[in-house]
């Protein structure tokens, strides 16, 4: 054991989520949380998507998936809606880690998980936040980065464009952000009972990430 790694103990997270999002209860189970990670029947398919595999797994899922338990539960069934409620119970978190609004289509919204847990934290973490004309679409790490303008378009010999050499940010700021945001819900819930919904976007932690740079 590191001198970090139970620092969390006795705090519970429970997740929904799906491919890099995942990444924000990463350090939190790091740190000695517990995260149950809610899977489909059909699993999370990061798994075997992204290279490189190692032993039969993507790295992606080994990586940001480290540390958690993962149980299977079917949301679409009222069964799996009241085996995921009984999960919220005792817990302190709830992540959803996708784009926004699946856990209230199910009925699971942060109205619904107070009312078995009042002290609950509800934290969601998107593409593009759970506002405005961009919400529903799909996204990786690369858009995040081209939305917050942290590089410069380029294209190839083909005049094709292409995707320069950078350091991802925002699959990792929006991360780090929530990751803060659930810690300091969860001191506030344990002294007052009041639980938090928070929400943040990849792509606007992308862009508070480069802030300082000078334009030229």
């Amino acid at each position: 054991m590191t001198a970090t790694s139970g620092l969390l103990e006795g705090v519970r997270i429970v997740e929904v989520s799906m491919l890099g999002p995942a990444a924000i209860t990463t350090s939190l189970a790091d740190l000695g949380a517990e995260v149950i990670k809610v899977e489909t029947p059909a699993g999370d398919y990061v798994r075997q998507m992204t290279w490189p595999i190692v032993e039969g797994v993507s790295l992606m899922h080994l990586h940001v998936n480290r540390g958690k338990h993962s149980v299977v539960i079917d949301l679409r069934t009222e069964e799996g809606v009241a085996l995921f409620l009984d999960l919220v119970r005792e817990s302190d978190v709830v992540v959803e880690a996708m784009r926004p609004g699946g856990l209230a289509r199910r009925g699971l919204g942060f109205e619904r998980l107070t009312e078995v847990n009042p002290r609950v934290v509800q934290c969601t973490i998107s593409g593009y936040g759970a506002t405005g004309p961009y919400r529903n679409l799909a996204s990786h790490g690369i858009a995040y980065d081209a939305w917050a303008g942290i590089f410069a378009p380029e294209a190839d010999a083909n005049d094709h464009p292409s995707i320069p050499d950078h350091v991802s940010i925002g699959i990792n700021a929006g991360p780090l952000f929530g990751a803060l945001g659930i810690l300091a819900a969860i001191i506030r819930a344990r002294a007052t009972g009041k639980g938090a919904e928070l929400e943040l976007a990849q792509s606007d932690a992308a862009a508070a990430f480069d802030w300082y740079r000078e334009e030229t």
